[in-house]
């Protein structure tokens, strides 16, 4: 009788966990409109989106987006509302990330070779501190860790040359008027554009990146010297577009690429016997079997830690959002979420908090999605044109190269 309660017991184990991943894919499919923000003067693609980090036991305050025109937008995290618009003209933002510390604190690389920060309780549109690169640095990603202390930005690839850049993130308001100099570079793990960096959610001293080169490296950042820092090189076999932590204590690294492939690794293996490819997926696109519907492109991953779940965000161009469930199985379709945006998605932002998802699309419309959410005026928005001179610079998921790996 023993055996078969032990037995029992762990069924029982086994059909709640089931529960609490349906639970969450549920709460998934359900997500409704619940705001949408009003069309600026001058539209633009919403390329990055960042919710502030909330004080113990309050919500989000602020979103900042990142955009095709070269600017940074604050948002009110309810309402939508519009607060402040930051530039840095004539270089160009790429991403945008709120400090984990302080709610009012954000930062945006640029294609001048900085790093810069702006703090919205100041009325000023100046920088409150700059991060100062090194003279041939293009940056076209960044990130800050989890304990606010480090920066590192990943540059374009310039002659043979491209970097890793790392700055001391310490007294941002302290010191406005001097631009910070690097601590220092790593310049040998990766030989084109690094395209995404993503400090680890819990372990500060951990990063990983993602490149044009098909690379991704995982970096321990406390050791002395770059060789003895790279824990780990994945390889994706193709350009990555977005890269990501997840598994518990985010033990696993995974990836998108730009011609929408998935991989998927799991960096505790390292030092064991099984392999660390979870999964890879060379196209989406022929993967994810969707009824009266396609996909189009990936736009990004989230993981639950609730469920302890990896989903991936993807597509249509027409502005239909698609939740894909990962497993070692493979992937699979959660739920579709239509009658939002009317062009391709191409930023979101998960909160764990309420359950909510913003999206951020090319037809310049910022979207909050809430479960059973009602919106007031259904109606969906025009798509919107925007002159071929902003898109210059825009990175677009190139549907040429879906057939490169068959």
């Amino acid at each position: 009788m023993r055996y078969l309660s032990a037995r029992f017991l762990t069924m029982l184990g086994t059909a709640f966990e089931m529960t609490a991943v349906e639970k969450i894919e549920e709460q998934l499919a359900s997500l409704r409109i619940a705001k949408r923000s009003a069309l600026s003067e001058e539209p633009a693609y919403l390329l990055d989106i960042d919710v502030s980090k909330p004080a113990q036991s309050e919500s989000s305050r602020f979103v900042a987006v990142s955009c095709s025109n070269k600017s940074i937008r604050v948002y009110n995290r309810e309402t939508l509302n519009f607060l402040r618009e930051y530039s840095s003209r004539p270089g160009i933002l790429n991403g945008v990330r709120f400090a984990h510390a302080c709610d009012s604190i954000v930062f945006s690389a640029c294609s001048d070779g900085t790093v810069k920060c702006w703090d919205i309780r100041v009325a000023t549109q100046k920088a409150v501190q700059v991060f100062s690169g090194y003279p041939s640095n293009v940056f076209i990603s960044f990130d800050i860790n989890c304990s606010d202390l480090i920066i590192c930005a990943g540059t374009e690839k310039v002659e043979k040359d491209t970097f890793l850049v790392f700055w001391d993130a310490r007294g941002i308001t302290d010191c406005a008027s001097a631009a910070k100099e690097p601590l220092g570079v790593y310049s040998e793990s990766h030989n084109d554009d690094i395209t995404k960096i993503c400090f680890h959610p819990i372990e500060p001293n951990l990063v990983v990146s993602g490149s044009t080169d098909g690379l991704v490296n995982v970096f321990d950042i406390n050791k002395d010297n770059e060789d003895d820092a790279l824990i780990s090189t994945c390889n994706s076999d193709s350009s990555v577009s977005f890269i990501g932590w997840s598994g518990k204590d985010y033990k696993q690294v995974y990836c998108m690429t730009h011609d929408e492939g998935f991989c998927w690794w799991d960096i505790a293996q390292l030092d064991t016997e099984e392999p660390i490819t979870l999964l890879h997926v060379l196209d989406v696109r022929d993967t994810v079997c969707i009824e009266n519907d396609s996909l189009h492109y990936l736009v990004g991953g989230l993981y639950h830690e609730k469920a302890d779940k990896l989903f991936l965000i993807g597509g249509t161009s027409t502005g239909n959002i698609h939740l894909i469930s990962c497993s070692t199985e493979g992937l699979s379709l959660v739920g579709t979420l239509c009658g939002g945006h009317s062009a391709t998605v191409r930023s979101f932002c998960w909160n764990l908090t309420d359950e909510s998802l913003l999206t951020g699309g090319e037809d310049a419309q910022l979207l909050l999605w809430k479960p059973g959410a009602v919106e007031r005026s259904l109606a969906k928005k025009a798509s919107m044109k925007i002159a071929s001179s902003v898109q210059k610079r825009v990175r677009v998921h190139n549907s040429s190269l879906k057939s490169r790996k068959k």
